[in-house]
């Protein structure tokens, strides 16, 4: 039996800089792979005040209007408004893409070349992934995490909708919750930072939201008269996106996966084609240990991969079920090896990733979302059979 302990995870919304620049970078990915399936995409974003910078390498045969892409882009997520200094209707655009390297490119293709050892794929960096489930929500992902990213994209929709016109992109939710035997039993706090009109008060919105967002999307089971309620403690939240704070693309990897409940190697996703094995292995091990647990072969389910740059094989394959296994260990680990291949080619392709689906996942988590399960491929539950096939 586990002492009783409270774990906090963010989210944030597509408003704030860092998803701003993760929104357009993977936008210039979908343009490229809308065009050109074998294109080499590493796009980084960068935004401050009404400046938009793109820089990395790209090689593509896809030809489009980056600065439309990314106006449209940026109009999508909401920033259309005067009393905005980051705007879709007035911004300075700055080019600074370049090629990859044809060094990285000769191990990644798949052919021979001077001193390579194979002619298959191989990974477009060295690196170690990992994914992670649990049973504690229906999308078997930590409850915190879940329900931060629900409040965000709540948030959002109140936004988008018209409902509250008040609202401005730039929002920050948090969740709090109580595991008691290692389950989370109630939610402790919620903050909810979110961005506004000027012409609203603290105390107006710190109402609306308890009733519209917190109590709407956190179930009242879980809520109780101790829990903390933060909306806007700042007081005020006038000022904000890429005005208030400078934005970078990948700079959000925690919110992107476990909200801290997983281990992360560290790659961001965004902006990545899936020959890079941060973003596509990272997939390939959620979609693992999403099947270990809907198999019911453990409760908690991690799997951490490792390559080497230009080598098809990984390094090394792990499975981690913290003590939850009902079956030895060692055989999980042996199944997921029979059943999946984990060749950066062979994850490309059992995933179907060489298609522009990826402003599909930049948003309120790359994990956990059953709203589009033929993009979002790594969220299916399609090898649970096979997996107790080996099993038994």
């Amino acid at each position: 039996m586990s002492r009783p302990f409270i774990f906090s995870s963010e989210s944030v919304t597509e408003g704030h800089p860092d998803k701003v620049c993760d929104t357009i970078s993977d936008t210039i990915l979908d343009a490229c792979l809308e065009q050109d399936v074998n294109s080499r995409v590493a796009c980084e974003t960068f935004v401050k005040d009404n400046v938009v910078g793109l820089a990395g390498e790209i090689t593509t045969h896809a030809d489009f209007d980056s600065r439309a892409l990314i106006e449209k882009a940026i109009r999508e997520i909401g920033y259309v408004h005067d009393d905005c200094k980051f705007n879709a209707n007035s911004f300075f655009f700055v080019n600074l893409i370049g090629q990859q390297s044809p060094d990285i490119a000769q191990g990644v293709d798949a052919e021979g070349a001077e001193n390579k050892d194979t002619e298959e794929q191989g990974a477009g960096d060295q690196g170690i992934m990992f994914g992670y489930a649990c049973n504690e929500t229906p999308e078997l992902m930590p409850a915190p995490i879940s329900y931060s990213h629900k409040l965000g994209r709540e948030l959002t929709t109140l936004r988008k909708s018209g409902q509250h016109q008040w609202l401005r992109p730039d929002s920050k939710t948090q969740v709090s919750m109580e595991y008691v035997d290692g389950k989370p039993t109630r939610v402790t706090a919620v903050v909810v930072s979110t961005m506004h009109s000027a012409d609203i008060t603290t105390p107006e919105i710190r109402s609306i939201l308890q009733k519209d967002l917190i109590e709407k999307v956190i179930p009242a089971n879980l809520l109780t008269e101790d829990t903390e309620l933060l909306i806007n403690p700042t007081g005020l939240f006038v000022i904000g996106g890429p005005e208030g704070d400078a934005g970078l693309t990948g700079r959000k990897i925690i919110v992107d996966t476990y909200g801290g409940s997983g281990r992360h190697g560290g790659g961001a996703f965004s902006g990545k084609d899936p020959s890079k094995v941060d973003r596509s292995a990272a997939y390939m091990c959620r979609w693992v240990a999403k099947n270990i647990v809907a198999a019911g072969l453990a409760d908690r389910a991690e799997l951490q991969l490792a390559y080497a740059i230009g080598h098809p094989h990984p390094v090394s394959v792990s499975v981690n079920t913290f003590g939850t296994n009902k079956v030895e260990e060692i055989a999980i680990e042996n199944a997921v090896k029979e059943v999946f291949s984990f060749k950066p080619a062979d994850i490309v392709s059992q995933l179907n990733l060489l298609r522009p689906i990826y402003k599909h996942t930049t948003n309120y988590g790359h994990f956990g979302r059953e709203d589009n399960l033929d993009a979002l491929t790594w969220e299916k539950t399609d090898k649970v059979d096979q997996l107790k096939a080996v099993i038994s």
